[in-house]
Order: structure tokens, then C-alpha cells, then sequence
């Protein structure tokens, strides 16, 4: 099965925004405005390494809930993720470290992508239903 492209991007995305967070970025990128400026004038500088990608901070949180919450009943997803997105070891890396082919990776991230959908659809279905039942009191 294809991979659902939504949520690989969200994965993307998270991938950036917790490694910002983990580095003590608090998620937000490490360039301040001058050097975003002084890097599309042309100007080179050691801050020009880094991508200026913009991060979804609410989207990203809500991605790492997803995530977290593989941990308990879906542990290998939960690895597979954090390796292929956290540790960058990509498929062929995260097939050798936790022995298992490509193949089955591939696999691991398409089932990733399915339940994280699911999950993000039971979230949106619980809060409209939270929504109706104030709107329905007033």
C-alpha cells in the first residue's frame, strides 16, 4: 500500500519540530529574523545551514501526541517512527537496527500512517461531539 502523503508530511513536520524542541528550541527555529533576511539578500553566513521551513506548532504537537500514543499497544510502529523520523537512520538503517527487512518497514510506516489518521479522525469526531453537546446546553 502507498503511504498516505498527509500524514508523512505531518511526520516531516514533527520530525523538524521535535528536534528544534529537543535541541532546547522550545520548537521554534534557531535563525532570527535578521538572518532570514541577510539569507534571501544574498548574503552567506554560518546561519545559512538551516532550512527556513515554517513549523505548525499546534499540528506538530498533536503529531507527537499521536505518536506517543502508539507507544502502548503499537511499540513497534512507535520505534519505527522514531527512528526513521527522529534518529534520520531511513529505511535501510531502521530495518538493520531493529532487524527486520525493508520490506516490513515499509510496511511498519504505512500501518503508522493509517492508525495516525484514525487517531486524528477520532480526536476531530470527539471534539465536534464536545461542540454539539455545549452548543446544545445554550
Amino acid at each position: 500500500m502507498a503511504r498516505l502523503e498527509h500524514i508523512k508530511q505531518r511526520l516531516n513536520n514533527w520530525a523538524m519540530w521535535r528536534t528544534r524542541r529537543d535541541n532546547h528550541g522550545l520548537g521554534f527555529a534557531s535563525r532570527n529574523m535578521l538572518a532570514n533576511w541577510m539569507a534571501s539578500a544574498g548574503e552567506v553566513s554560518r546561519y545559512s545551514r538551516e532550512s527556513t521551513i515554517p513549523v505548525l506548532g499546534l499540528e506538530a504537537e498533536e503529531t507527537d501526541e499521536a505518536v506517543e500514543a502508539l507507544r502502548l499497544g503499537y511499540g513497534h510502529l512507535h520505534v519505527t517512527l522514531m527512528c526513521v523520523y527522529i534518529k534520520d537512520l531511513g529505511v535501510a538503517g531502521t530495518a538493520k537496527n531493529m532487524r527486520r527487512s525493508p520490506a516490513t518497514i515499509y510496511a511498519y510506516l504505512d500501518q503508522a500512517d493509517r492508525w495516525i489518521d484514525a487517531w486524528l479522525q477520532a480526536k476531530r469526531e470527539a471534539k465536534d461531539a464536545q461542540l454539539q453537546r455545549v452548543s446544545t446546553r445554550l
